[in-house]
């Protein structure tokens, strides 16, 4: 049953970029996670939620989108009764003020029952300029008030 889900989430994560990617200055964030929950309801039937994050990342503009996909099963003991699936992809502001030749990778907290603080966590992306050492992370937090904590660092380099 896992492989199925994970098929579904890695096929319809798949479904959400083509018409982004297929610009040579897009590169897909290497670091993609996967969470997945259960739940029983009344009438002896169970859900499993899985929820999957990745980023996308204009290598010219430091300009980037972060996606998510999410697939639900509902099921009896005997059969599947329902099943959901969304996703899309949010525009984020610019790392970088100038263009270039930018790397990024990016990753997400752990679900909320392991080491988060503060409900479903946050995200964090590392950009780099190719032509030069320059090197700047970006935290989002979410502060379950309604609206997100972003800071952007620049490294020092000693």
């Amino acid at each position: 049953m896992h492989a199925i889900v994970k098929c579904g989430l890695v096929l319809g994560g798949l479904a959400l970029l083509p018409a982004i990617a297929a610009a040579d200055d897009f590169k897909l964030s290497n670091n993609q996670r996967i969470s997945c929950g259960r739940g029983l309801s009344a009438g002896k039937l169970s859900t499993a939620t899985c929820r999957s994050y990745a980023y996308l990342f204009n290598t010219k503009t430091s300009e980037y989108f972060r996606c998510s996909v999410s697939l639900s099963m509902t099921r009896d003991n005997k059969e599947i009764i329902s099943t959901q699936s969304d996703g899309g992809c949010v525009k984020k502001p610019r790392i970088f003020d100038a263009d270039s030749s930018y790397s990024f990778d990016a990753t997400e907290t752990e679900p909320p029952n392991t080491n988060s603080f503060f409900g479903t966590g946050g995200y964090v992306v590392w950009a780099s300029d190719n032509t030069a050492q320059k090197v700047r992370g970006c935290l989002t937090i979410a502060s379950g008030l309604g609206s997100d904590v972003s800071k952007c660092v620049d490294m020092k380099f000693e």
